[in-house]
C-alpha cells in the first residue's frame, strides 16, 4: 500500500463537518422556505397543477385519512384484540340482546358479568397508558380515580335502586377479594417461582395502610354496635347521622393520605431493592406506551361508558338470578361481583409478584383495599345522603365480624415484610374459608332496606 494514501486520505473527513454543516444550514433553508413558500415557488406549483389538472393538497387530503385510518386499525388491535381477555368482549352485546330477546334473568346476570371482566381490565389498561403521559405522581392518582372505578359504578347503580344491602356487600367483598385473594395469589405464584428464598418488601408502606385498614374496621364497627346495643338517642336516625359524619372524616383522612403519599413522603413508598431496580434497563423497568395520550383518554371515556351500560343490567337482574341460580344474593355480592371488579388486580399482582416486585404487589392489593375502605365506601354514603338515601356504615354483624378477622390475619401475615407460597395459600385457603360462609349466609333484608 502507498504511503502516500495515509497522508491524502484524512481531507475528507477534515472536511466533512465543514461540509455537513453548511448542508444542515441548507436544510435549515429549505424547512424555513417550505413553511413559507416564496414566488417562484407558488410559480411552480400552479405551474404543475395546471399542468396535471390537480392540486397537491389533494394529495395530503388523500393521505392523511389513510393515516388515520390506519391509526384506527392499530388501536383496535392493540386494545380490543391483542389481549387474550378480549375474547369475552362479544358477551357485554349478547347480554344486552338478550335481556330484549329472553325473561331469563340468569342468563343476563351471567353474561354481564363476562362482558364486564374484559372492560374492567382494558380499563387499566388504559389507565396504565394514560399514566406513561403523566408522571409518577399524576400516574398515581390516575390509579386511585380509575382502580376500582367498575366497582363505584356497580355501587351507584345499586344504590340509585335502593339495594343498600348489595352496595355494602359488594364493597365488603372488593376488600376480602383483595387482600385475601388477590395478595394470597400473588404471594403464593411469587413464592413458586422464588421458591429458594423468602421475598421481601418494604413495610413501612405497608404498615401504613394497615392502620388505615384498622380505621376503617373501627369506622364501621360503631354503628353496628350502636344499633344492636340498641343505645341509639333516636332510633333509626342515629347510626345513620354517625355514619354520614364518619364518611366525611374517612374521605379527609383519604385526601390528607393522597398528599402523604404522592407528595411529603414519596421515599417511604419506595420499593425495597430500588437500587437494584435504578441499575435495570429502562426499556426493560418502565416499558414504552403504545397508544397516545389522546386515543388513551378516549378509550378510558370508552370503557367507563360500556361499563356504565352493563352494569344497569347486571344489577337489575341480580334478584332474578339470585332466585334463578338458587345462590343468595349475599353470595353474588360478597364474591361474584367483587371478582369481576379485581380482574385488574389479578393479573397485576401475579405479574409482578413473579418478577419479584413484592412492592408494586403489595401496593396492588392493599392500596385498592385502603382505597375502596378509605375513599368508595364513604363517598357511596355521601352520595346516598344527596340522593336521599339511607346508606350507611351498619354492614351487619356478620359482615363486620369478617372483615375484622380478615384483616387482622392479613396483619398478622406481613407483620415480618416477607412472603412466600405458604403464606399465600394460607390467605387463599381463608378466602375460600369466606366464600363457603356467605354461600350459607341468608340476609333477611335480600338486597334492599
Amino acid at each position: 500500500m502507498r504511503p502516500d494514501y495515509f497522508v491524502s486520505s484524512p481531507a475528507p473527513f477534515r472536511t466533512r463537518p465543514v461540509e455537513e454543516k453548511r448542508d444542515l444550514e441548507l436544510e435549515g433553508e429549505s424547512l424555513i422556505s417550505s413553511s413559507s413558500p416564496s414566488s417562484s415557488t407558488v410559480r411552480k406549483m400552479r405551474t404543475y397543477e395546471t399542468s396535471h389538472g390537480g392540486s397537491l393538497g389533494n394529495v395530503a387530503h388523500v393521505w392523511m385519512p389513510i393515516r388515520a385510518i390506519n391509526r384506527l386499525f392499530m388501536n383496535v388491535y392493540i386494545v380490543l384484540i391483542k389481549a387474550k381477555i378480549n375474547v369475552l368482549l362479544p358477551f357485554g352485546p349478547l347480554a344486552v340482546l338478550l335481556h330484549y330477546l329472553t325473561k331469563n334473568q340468569g342468563w343476563v346476570f351471567f353474561f354481564s358479568l363476562l362482558g364486564i371482566t374484559p372492560l374492567a381490565e382494558r380499563l387499566g389498561y388504559a389507565t396504565e397508558q394514560l399514566a406513561y403521559y403523566t408522571g409518577p405522581i399524576g400516574g398515581g392518582l390516575l390509579n386511585a380515580t380509575f382502580g376500582n372505578v367498575t366497582e363505584m359504578i356497580i355501587s351507584i347503580y345499586a344504590l340509585k335502586d335502593g339495594m343498600i344491602r348489595v352496595v355494602q356487600q359488594s364493597l365488603l367483598g372488593s376488600i376480602l377479594s383483595n387482600l385475601l385473594l388477590v395478595l394470597g395469589c400473588a404471594f403464593f405464584t411469587g413464592g413458586i417461582v422464588h421458591y429458594q428464598k423468602d421475598q421481601v418488601f418494604n413495610k413501612a408502606a405497608v404498615v401504613v395502610n394497615s392502620g388505615l385498614l384498622m380505621m376503617t374496621v373501627m369506622s364501621i364497627t360503631f354503628p353496628a354496635v350502636l344499633y344492636f346495643t340498641n343505645s341509639e338517642v333516636l332510633l333509626g336516625k342515629s347510626e345513620l347521622a354517625l355514619s354520614r359524619f364518619i364518611s366525611c372524616i374517612m374521605l379527609v383522612t383519604y385526601a390528607t393520605y393522597l398528599v402523604f403519599q404522592f407528595k411529603s413522603h414519596q421515599n417511604l413508598h419506595n420499593p425495597i431493592n430500588q437500587e437494584v431496580a435504578q441499575n435495570e434497563e429502562v426499556s426493560d423497568e418502565e416499558g414504552m406506551p403504545e397508544i397516545t395520550w389522546w386515543e388513551a383518554v378516549c378509550w378510558l371515556a370508552f370503557f367507563t361508558l360500556w361499563i356504565s351500560i352493563l352494569s344497569e343490567y347486571l344489577v337489575n337482574t341480580i334478584q332474578g338470578a339470585s332466585e334463578s341460580l338458587n345462590i343468595s344474593v349475599s353470595f353474588i355480592s360478597v364474591i361474584l361481583l367483587p371478582i369481576v371488579g379485581n380482574v385488574t388486580e389479578h393479573a397485576s399482582a401475579m405479574m409482578f409478584a413473579m418478577k419479584d416486585k413484592l412492592d408494586i404487589s403489595l401496593g396492588v392489593s392493599i392500596g385498592s383495599s385502603t382505597q375502596i375502605s378509605m375513599f368508595v365506601i364513604p363517598f357511596c354514603v355521601v352520595a346516598g345522603w344527596i340522593a336521599g338515601k339511607p346508606m350507611d356504615l351498619n354492614f351487619q354483624l356478620f359482615e363486620t365480624a369478617t372483615l375484622f378477622v380478615a384483616i387482622l390475619v392479613v396483619v398478622v401475615t406481613l407483620q415480618e415484610g416477607t412472603a412466600n407460597y405458604f403464606k399465600g395459600l394460607m390467605l387463599i385457603l381463608c378466602y375460600l374459608v369466606v366464600a363457603a360462609s356467605f354461600f350459607l349466609h341468608s340476609d333477611p333484608s335480600n338486597g334492599y332496606y
